[in-house]
């Protein structure tokens, strides 16, 4: 991290700016602060990227459907084997239910992820002629692909930036940061592409990613060693001392 650009440790009082505040924040602020952010992020995250392995656009759209609810780290145990029986979505479409569920157990919700995986790639072979396509509208019309699967995939596989992809990691950072108060992540993924730079949509994601699993973490977040810290209003974020 680029140590020049927080407050010294001890220094953190008066920086933490109240909800309100974000209310009032005007819009060109809000870009304004969120230009900056991008800039700290991308000092301090250089090589981030996705963690997930893959060899081509299918594997990667397979990859991400068993990464819901399930650590990269795991899927990554899993699609070794998952690839070699079926690398391609022409010999995925031909599976046996029973037998994809016995490799994916260990990714957790292992049926419905196997009804996923299946329908997904009959569907390309039937729709696509076994190719992922390039379009957030047909990638979303795949079972088991929602909006986040296919933002990974057009950014990783193609560089085509659709959007942000809003995982818990970039959701809960997001709303510490005032970026978005919203919950829910396709409206959270409208209020972010409204601030970050456009040439920023695909790495944005991966940053945050970082910065949760490091520094910004759901129960205890590390705000003295954060690089964001004077630009954060941390917000719902409970002190240290504090009711």
């Amino acid at each position: 991290m680029n140590r020049n650009t927080r407050p010294q440790k001890g220094q953190t009082s008066g920086l933490a700016r109240p909800t309100a505040a974000v209310r009032r924040e005007s819009a060109s602020a809000r870009s304004s602060r969120a230009k900056t952010l991008v800039q700290r992020l991308r000092e301090a995250y250089p090589d981030a990227h996705c963690s997930l392995d893959f060899a081509s656009p299918f594997q990667l759209v397979i990859a991400t459907i068993l990464s819901a609810q399930c650590t990269d780290k795991r899927v990554n145990m899993v699609t070794p084997e998952l690839f070699r029986r079926w690398p391609d979505a022409a010999t995925l479409a031909g599976a046996k239910q029973r037998d994809l569920e016995a490799v994916i157990r260990s990714t957790g919700f292992f049926r419905a992820k196997a009804k996923s995986l299946l329908g997904c790639a009959r569907a390309l072979v039937d729709r696509h002629g076994g190719e992922v396509p390039r379009t957030i509208e047909e990638l979303v019309r795949l079972p088991g692909v929602g909006r986040k699967t296919a933002n990974v995939v057009l950014g990783t596989a193609f560089g085509i930036a659709s959007g942000v992809v809003v995982d818990t990691h970039v959701g809960r950072i997001s709303r510490r940061l005032g970026l978005t108060r919203a919950a829910d992540a396709v409206r959270a993924e409208r209020d972010l592409v409204r601030v970050v730079p456009r040439e920023n949509w695909i790495q944005f994601s991966h940053w945050l990613i970082e910065h949760g699993r490091g520094v910004c973490s759901a129960r205890r977040p590390v705000c003295d060693d954060c690089s964001l810290l004077d630009l954060c209003p941390r917000v719902s974020v409970k002190l240290p001392g504090s009711r």
